[in-house]
């Protein structure tokens, strides 16, 4: 019964992720490769969605299958990690629990037709970002970045700077924060 209570509340969580993202149905179905009438079936519940769907459908919006279906967490029952989803349709994922130190997140950026207004930020602080998939634009100073998967950025994070998609697909990255002056200690090759 669980189960088919979490799949009938798919349908609205695929709309409210389409209509945040401002996406059409064509052009949702020209990412995903599912037609139009099966993704408005989908969406207003008339239709259930199977696995072959879902996954897509999870791609298509940047978020994971477990975020679409709101399935119940996993791992150690005394972690809840929770994903926490932003105004701008970004989604944040900690991945680190203790106060203090360096803190690590898995960021997923929704990719947009229309990039939105760059406002870049400060704060105390030093951050190493990764990139997992997609394409990462990183306004930092004076600089305008785009950085690919396996490309990685370090910076004071008092300089002013911003992240977004740099296309429409969305991106994935990874984001290690620490306090001011802390300098992450690379070894080229391990002590003899």
């Amino acid at each position: 019964m669980d189960d088919e209570r979490a799949l009938d509340a798919v349908g609205p969580r695929l709309r409210e992720l389409r209509r945040k993202r401002e996406v059409t149905l064509a052009e949702l179905s020209a990412r995903t490769g599912i037609a139009t009438s099966t993704l408005s079936r989908l969406e207003s519940g008339h239709r259930r969605p199977t696995l072959e769907q879902l996954l897509p459908l999870a791609r298509a919006h940047g978020v994971t299958l477990d975020e679409l279906v709101d399935a119940p967490p996993t791992g150690d029952p005394r972690i809840h990690l929770r994903p926490i989803s932003c105004a701008d349709g970004v989604t944040i994922l900690p991945l680190t629990r203790r106060p203090g130190g360096i803190q690590a997140y898995k960021f997923i950026v929704p990719g947009q037709r229309k990039p939105p207004e760059p406002d870049p930020k400060t704060h105390e602080g030093y951050e190493w970002t990764y990139v997992l998939n997609g394409q990462l634009r990183l306004l930092l100073g004076e600089h305008d970045l785009t950085l690919s998967p396996g490309e990685a950025a370090e910076f004071d994070t008092r300089v002013p700077h911003w992240f977004g998609a740099a296309s429409a697909e969305p991106v994935e990255y990874l984001c290690l924060i620490g306090r001011q002056g802390q300098r992450a200690h690379v070894r080229a090759a391990p002590k003899a």
